[in-house]
């Protein structure tokens, strides 16, 4: 689009999302997130998302402008959104504009759609993981195209994968797959004349993992909000002011005990408030043989974002700029600066995440960050921080043939990250001993560059989407350079899809994903480590020693790379205008390669993620 900078965003739709292998018998917005230029996805069970090298609590997600919290299941496979329930979703990987900000990585904004205004309708299904049952209707119907109306949506979805994988999956494992989840969504819409609409929501998310001998984990989001969309009369014409008002509060209550049974702990009551505007400009006329009307777009934005509980006011200029080249090439740029408030309540060093907890920025923290030259500076305040430079390129090659290529580069200034060598109490005793061993979290620097180059084609029934991406991800805490758990050098998706058969009757979709491998601490050993069990007269020269792990240097080997094939075939009975019988076959890792989940030290057995993996799905819609 010539009139607006849309640096690194992409933008996607329900359709967009089923051209994908729908596995477990649905499409969802997780699967195709992994396509996504610069996300990194670390794998199908508790896997995370890792966007241009910023980790998984730096991704804002919000559903209707709200705040979700873990929006991701626990298989890592399926999202808390439903596919059909969304209208559209905004995926910002870096340099979005002052519009977002409470996040120094991502931003995911989802918007979900009304419902039906002129009929009843929903949709019924079942599949081998799930089931879900939406219905939709009108309140007020809509009389005249535009007019003014009003409906309600109600989506239910239930996993019993936990207990149909015993039968169907027990290849996998005989005792079944651990993974189960409940989403209740609704909705109300009242809609104006003139475009005005208001619009109450709630929903209840649930989730849980039992992992046997190793974690039982389960969380629960639920909320409800309100939005409204005022549309006034006349036009701006070339130029937009866009300014707003973010207002957020909550609470966090933390306990938890490390390896060396030192305490960690926080209650505490949050809360935000961030003013932004932006006013983008479109200037010099183009040749009048342009499809374009303007030759620039320049977007500058400020947001300031006070947080409360610290006192901390930060000022966060933001730019874009577009340079239309010609009707087919077009130049663009972004950069900003972002803060956030919130920590993750686990390591960033776990190679497993099943469960992000969220945590207010800390206050337990070591008086000053380490740089690399040896010295270090100040710490002003506790908020994590980065600076974002992007710059990239549009090319329509043909009609149905476009190119996008991004650099980027993420500087992140200010990173905390639980302490996991704690070792004393932060007490007078124990004054002269270093924060490092007796801080809560530690503070660490670090920067994320790379390039992406995509490639999609559109013609009739055919789709094609291609993304390569190179990512360097680095970490430094002040005693070592580190490259993070998701530091993968290579990613590259190619994804197809087909329609053909009466009425697109028939649609075949292909994925395939490839990514170099993951850093991993090698072992270096192993010793016996004697169980004082917190009595200092055990005697140690008999006592039966427990096998302990020596580790290698931090992350400084690599996994085997990462390969799956995904196909997924879909057959639709059309039995009249509005209803319609949909078959889904699918399979996961169809050519069964062996990518490994993690390595198990003490049991030196190697687990691997989901293998080869059948299901089907089918659903009637009414």
């Amino acid at each position: 689009m010539q009139s607006q900078v849309r640096m690194s965003v992409t933008k996607l739709t329900p359709k967009q999302i089923k051209r994908l292998p729908s596995v477990g018998g649905e499409a969802d917005l997780a699967q195709y997130l992994q396509v996504v230029p610069g996300v990194i996805f670390t794998g199908d069970q508790g896997g995370q998302l890792y966007v241009r090298g910023g980790s998984p609590i730096m991704n804002k997600v919000m559903m209707d402008g709200m705040v979700i919290y873990n929006p991701f299941h626990s298989i890592g496979l399926f999202s808390v959104f439903d596919n059909d329930i969304i209208r559209n979703a905004d995926i910002y990987t870096a340099g979005f504009g002052a519009e977002h900000g409470g996040r120094i990585s991502s931003v995911m904004d989802i918007t979900t759609r009304d419902g039906n205004k002129t009929r009843l309708s929903g949709r019924v299904s079942a599949s081998t993981f799930a089931a879900k049952a939406l219905l939709e209707g009108p309140l007020k119907k809509e009389k005249t195209p535009g007019g003014g109306s009003s409906s309600y949506l109600l989506n239910f979805r239930h996993s019993y994968l936990d207990q149909s994988s015993k039968t169907l999956y027990s290849f996998v494992d005989t005792a079944g797959l651990p993974f189960r989840f409940t989403d209740a969504y609704g909705k109300l819409s009242f809609n104006g004349a003139n475009g005005s609409k208001f619009n109450l929501f709630g929903f209840d998310f649930t989730d849980g993992v039992n992992y046997r001998n190793v974690s039982d984990l389960s969380w629960n989001n639920f909320g409800a909000g309100t939005n409204f969309v005022l549309v006034p009369s006349g036009s701006a014409g070339d130029n937009e002011a866009r300014y707003g008002v973010e207002v957020l509060g909550f609470r966090t209550n933390f306990a938890f005990f490390n390896s060396l049974g030192r305490e960690y702990s926080q209650t505490q009551n949050t809360s935000e408030i961030a003013g932004y505007f932006n006013y983008r400009l479109n200037l010099g006329a183009a040749p009048a043989s342009a499809r374009y009307t303007k030759r620039f777009v320049i977007d500058p934005g400020i947001r300031l974002h006070y947080y409360a509980s610290l006192s901390v006011a930060n000022v966060e200029p933001r730019l874009g700029f577009k340079w239309n080249i010609n009707d087919d090439l077009r130049f663009k740029m972004a950069g900003g600066r972002y803060s956030q408030n919130l920590v993750a309540a686990n390591n960033d060093r776990d190679v497993v995440n099943l469960f992000y907890g969220f945590l207010a920025s800390p206050e337990n923290l070591p008086r000053e960050i380490p740089t690399r030259d040896g010295g270090s500076r100040d710490l002003k305040d506790p908020l994590q921080r980065a600076n974002h430079y992007v710059a990239g390129i549009e090319y329509d090659i043909t009609r149905e043939l476009s190119l996008n290529f991004e650099v980027y580069l993420k500087d992140f200034r200010q990173v905390t990250n639980l302490n996991r060598n704690k070792y004393f109490n932060d007490t007078e005793e124990f004054a002269d001993k270093p924060d490092v061993l007796k801080k809560d979290y530690i503070v660490e620097t670090g920067q994320a560059y790379g390039a992406d180059l995509q490639l999609k084609y559109e013609r009739n029934k055919l789709y094609l989407w291609g993304v390569y991406s190179y990512t360097f991800v680095d970490r430094y805490d002040g005693v070592q350079e580190y490259n993070p758990i998701w530091d993968r050098r290579h990613n590259m998706n190619l994804v197809a899809s087909y329609a053909f058969g009466k009425f697109d009757a028939w649609k075949v979709n292909v994925r395939w994903n490839y990514g170099s491998g993951f850093p991993f601490t090698p072992t270096q050993g192993f010793f016996g480590s004697v169980p004082f069990n917190g009595d200092i007269n055990t005697n140690y020269a008999n006592s039966n020693a427990d096998l302990a792990t020596i580790f290698g240097q931090l992350n400084s080997r690599r996994l085997p790379a990462y390969s799956r094939v995904d196909v997924g075939v879909t057959k639709t009975w059309r039995f009249d205008e509005h209803r319609a019988l949909e078959l889904d076959l699918s399979v996961t890792n169809t050519l069964d390669r062996k990518n490994i989940f993690y390595f198990d030290r003490v049991r030196f057995e190697r687990v691997n993620q989901l293998p080869l993996l059948p299901s089907a799905g089918i659903s009637y819609k009414f």
